[in-house]
């Protein structure tokens, strides 16, 4: 059996950061919640059962857990780059997609949320 794409999926990681323009945004670290999908050939992996032809799902968040909890951020889109940016570094990468909820943004709504995707053909 050949495999083509693979996808990982890291839901509802659940953060703290400073994000926002208000004065208040400002002071203080608010949560957001990360999903992530990461499209990949995974046919080594699939074979061989040997991490090294895997993509290391762990070590991708602990790169988006630093970037995000150690960063200022004024906006979501920019917060959203960032963590597609750590998304789709590795070669392997076909595609990948993020969305950022900021629970709590406006008054009457669960959360605003930002997605960004880019797909490397």
């Amino acid at each position: 059996m050949t495999l083509n794409q693979a996808t990982i999926r890291i839901k509802n990681l659940r953060l703290r950061t400073f994000i926002g323009i208000n004065t208040d945004e400002i002071k203080n670290k608010q949560d957001i919640i990360v999903n992530v999908r990461i499209d990949y050939c995974a046919n080594q992996a699939t074979e061989s059962d040997n991490m090294d032809d895997a993509l290391n799902y762990r070590t991708i968040t602990k790169k988006i857990i630093e970037r995000v909890e150690n960063n200022r951020f004024s906006l979501l889109e920019k917060l959203t780059h960032d963590i597609l940016s750590i998304a789709s570094e590795h070669n392997w990468v076909k595609s990948a997609e993020v969305e950022v909820d900021k629970p709590h943004a406006l008054r009457f709504a669960d959360s605003v949320s930002m997605s960004l995707s880019c797909n490397k053909g």
